[in-house]
């Protein structure tokens, strides 16, 4: 029988408990399901207890198994990075880099950074994930995530990459049909674009105080919402990331110029990762390379 090292069977138990099966662990790990299941069995049989609960449908965490988890998912990441660490010392920044952000930021500041960053750093294997929820960086294996507005978790390391001011921004057809508002109460009588699934994000803050908002139509991404207001269909507010070129190009306009409260928290642009592990050369040549480019 193969014998699997005691730390490839806590990465490959670690696989199954993240991924929910071990056919999805294989996938991830690009090996074979038969050399998921044996490294569990032996991790099992060493430590004499069940750690998943096996059905013909799904593998499901024993208690054990999760209290397991929680304990070994900090030290894999300890020593991985203390590996990537002392690889860096003599070598150029290598190894994979996955970093998480919104679909908006990734669409709209890191694709156009990503051609000389590549050139620049070609041993790095970039992986660019988008979602527009907040992510638990352990438990979803992410180096590194871009979050915008203030933060709430204090186990992170955080990186001010600068501000991004919002703007109410719509389009000229659409200004041009129901009128450009000239005071914050006309806003009520307009087709406001808002936020599923993010209520405070309807909460839009101006210097004479908050109005909640409630959406004529709403979307879970702000990509959605730019689009939806390049196409006419009511007033936005999002980050200058966002907007600044079609503002530029005329195809956004500004509305209540200067009537939003400034600063405020949600225009903080922030890298972070946890506290608990050394930053690796490719996440600091990563926000060294965006850090100065940024159009924010």
């Amino acid at each position: 029988m193969t014998i699997i090292s005691e730390r490839a069977q806590l990465e490959q138990l670690l696989a199954v408990y993240e991924q929910g099966s071990f056919s999805a662990a294989a996938r991830a790990l690009d090996c074979q399901v038969a050399s998921v299941s044996r490294a569990v069995a032996q991790l099992e049989a060493r430590l004499g207890v069940d750690l998943f609960a096996r059905t013909t449908r799904k593998v499901i965490p024993t208690e054990e198994g999760h209290r397991f988890v929680q304990q070994i998912r900090p030290a894999l990441l300890q020593i991985a990075e203390a590996e990537a660490e002392l690889r860096s010392l003599s070598a150029e920044p290598a190894g994979k880099l996955r970093v998480d952000a919104a679909s908006p930021f990734i669409l709209h500041q890191l694709v156009p950074l990503m051609a000389e960053f590549r050139a620049r750093y070609p041993r790095i294997q970039l992986e660019l994930v988008s979602g527009e929820a907040l992510i638990d960086l352990l438990e979803q294996r992410t180096d590194l995530a871009i979050r915008i507005g203030g933060l709430t978790d204090s186990n992170l390391h955080a990186r001010l990459l600068g501000r991004s001011p919002l703007h109410l921004v719509a389009s000229p057809d659409y200004l041009a049909q129901l009128g450009k508002p000239t005071s914050i109460e006309e806003l009520n009588r307009h087709r406001l674009i808002g936020f599923a699934d993010i209520p405070k994000l309807n909460l839009w803050h101006f210097s004479a105080g908050a109005l909640s908002i409630t959406p004529v139509i709403a979307a879970s991404s702000g990509e959605t919402v730019l689009q939806l207001c390049l196409q006419g269909h009511g007033i936005a507010l999002l980050s200058r990331f966002m907007v600044h070129k079609a503002l530029a190009e005329g195809a956004l306009v500004e509305v209540l110029p200067g009537s939003l409260q400034s600063p405020h928290p949600r225009e903080q642009v922030q890298a972070v990762y946890y506290r608990n592990t050394a930053v690796s050369s490719r996440i600091s040549a990563f926000l060294d390379h965006i850090g100065p480019r940024l159009s924010l």
